[in-house]
């Protein structure tokens, strides 16, 4: 039986297509596949690839998590050596902060379509 191997995780939104150029202008991956609903970015490097999901009704999730709202599923982490500059690279290419920070040595960040994401140093 042949193990599989993770190829891409999917990101819902409520646009691709933006959601895409997000992760683009802040990763420097190329986008390499387009649709309608659908685009994906592969690591030049190799490894997984992160693909967005236009979805009808998609709500953005709530973080910190709390009763009522809706879940996350999951978050991404991002490893950094500079936390100041990648954390200022990543609002120049349209994420935001949260307000609440739980760590010295890690960035929680909302991309444009909501969902929370990390930077941590090494």
């Amino acid at each position: 039986m042949a193990t599989p191997a993770l190829a891409t995780v999917v990101l819902d939104c409520s646009d691709a297509h933006e959601l895409a150029a997000f992760y683009a202008e802040l990763l420097g991956w190329p986008i390499t596949a387009r649709e309608p609903d659908w685009v994906l970015l592969r690591d030049p490097h190799g490894g997984t690839g992160l693909a967005c999901q236009a979805e009808a009704g998609y709500v953005p999730p709530a973080w910190p998590e709390r009763p009522g709202a809706q879940q996350k599923m999951l978050h991404l982490d991002f490893q950094v050596t500079d936390l100041a500059a990648s954390s200022a690279r990543a609002v120049a290419a349209g994420a935001a902060p949260y307000d609440i920070q739980p760590q010295e040595d890690v960035r929680v960040l909302r991309d444009p379509a909501g969902h929370p994401f990390c930077l941590f140093l090494h």
